[in-house]
C-alpha cells in the first residue's frame, strides 16, 4: 500500500471512529463541503442521496441516530481496501435502540476522499433487516 492509500485509510478509519461516538458535530470538519452520502437501498427511511453537511448531518444522521441510545450504533470496520482516492470497507453495526431492541447490521461502504476529506460515500446494508425494525 502506498503513502496515498495509507493516508486515505487513516482518514476513513478516523471518520468511522468519529461517527461511532455519536457526536455528529465532530464529523462536520471531516466531510468535504460538497460531500454526498448515498444510502443504496430503496423503500426504507433515510434511503437515497444526501448532499452537503445539512442533509447528511442534520436531516439524515441526526434523526437516524436519535432512535438509538446515546453513542450507538457503533461501526466496526472489519476489512478495508484502499486504492488511490477510493476506500472500500466491510463493516458491522452494533448497538441498541432507545426501545431496548438490539441492532446488528452488515455494511459495505465505498468512500472517495478529496482534499483530505470524505467527499463521496456509498452505503450498502442489509435492507431486509432494517425493514423488519421499522
Amino acid at each position: 500500500m502506498g503513502d496515498v492509500e495509507k493516508h486515505n485509510e487513516q482518514i476513513v478509519r478516523h471518520f468511522f471512529a468519529t461517527l461511532s461516538t455519536g457526536k455528529l458535530e465532530n464529523l462536520r470538519p471531516l466531510l468535504h463541503k460538497d460531500a454526498t452520502w448515498d444510502i443504496m437501498v430503496r423503500g426504507i427511511p433515510g434511503a437515497g442521496l444526501k448532499r452537503g453537511h445539512k442533509e447528511i448531518l442534520d436531516d439524515f444522521l441526526g434523526p437516524a441516530r436519535g432512535t438509538f441510545v446515546e453513542g450507538d450504533p457503533k461501526i466496526h470496520v472489519e476489512h478495508l481496501i484502499a486504492q488511490g482516492p477510493c476506500v472500500a470497507i466491510e463493516a458491522r453495526g452494533t448497538g441498541h435502540f432507545k426501545n431496548g431492541k438490539e441492532y446488528l447490521n452488515q455494511y459495505a461502504f465505498f468512500v472517495e476522499i478529496k482534499d483530505d476529506k470524505v467527499f463521496r460515500l456509498h452505503e450498502y446494508m442489509d435492507s431486509y433487516y432494517i425493514s423488519t425494525l421499522v
